[in-house]
């Protein structure tokens, strides 16, 4: 229930066809879902610290459902599980998830007949950009990926990863030769194979 959880628990209450059947935290036990996501009127749905007691009563009470998780990277695996063994499927939006999580997540969801969907990014223009990068790859023969942000530990984000995966799995060769940069702040990082480089760049900033 930080931000990104209670702008879902609002859209969800407000959405056409959809009902919220629960929310769970581990600070806000008790409070009113509702009340804590700024809505006028309270949902009479307490905040849990109990997956699998809200789970079992979404399973219970609704014929399908579908649980959102906003957690952390180190849990998000085995709450996907949970949902699953209740026969619900997910959306994941964990920031930082690292791609081998990824793919245990694709391989288990595979075995056990179930969907997830795990977003890398809410950001429309995110997206777009994404989509944009892909588009623009078949034209060029390199490829390089630049970000700034004030704080280096944000670097790479995970919208850049993103974006050098997309166009790493496209089977195209990139970057045959490196690419010079006369930036003497410039870092890169490199995601290399037997068939593809691509450079992803980012710069420290002060602003």
């Amino acid at each position: 229930t930080k931000e990104m959880g209670r702008a879902a628990i609002a859209a969800v209450s407000r959405a056409r066809g959809m009902e919220l059947a629960g929310a769970i935290d581990t600070q806000c036990i008790g409070m009113d879902a509702g009340e804590l996501s700024g809505m006028e009127e309270a949902l009479e749905i307490p905040v849990l610290n109990d997956l699998t007691m809200v789970l079992g009563s979404i399973a219970q009470t609704r014929a399908t459902g579908v649980v959102v998780d906003f957690s952390e990277p180190s849990s998000v695996y085995d709450n996907v599980k949970q949902a699953a063994a209740f026969g619900l499927s997910s959306v994941v939006y964990v920031p930082k998830i690292e791609m081998d999580t990824v793919t245990e997540l694709s391989a288990f969801c595979d075995k056990a007949s179930m969907g997830c969907l795990v977003a890398p990014t809410l950001s429309i223009g995110s997206v777009l950009l994404q989509q944009a990068a892909i588009q623009a790859s078949f034209h060029y023969n390199n490829v390089e990926i630049v970000e700034s942000r004030p704080n280096p530990s944000d670097l790479p984000s995970p919208d850049a990863i993103q974006i050098a995966n997309n166009i790493s799995d496209l089977g195209q060769i990139y970057n045959r030769q490196d690419m010079d940069s006369d930036n003497p702040v410039s870092a890169a990082q490199i995601f290399r194979n037997s068939t593809f480089s691509v450079h992803l760049s980012y710069q420290f900033s002060s602003l």
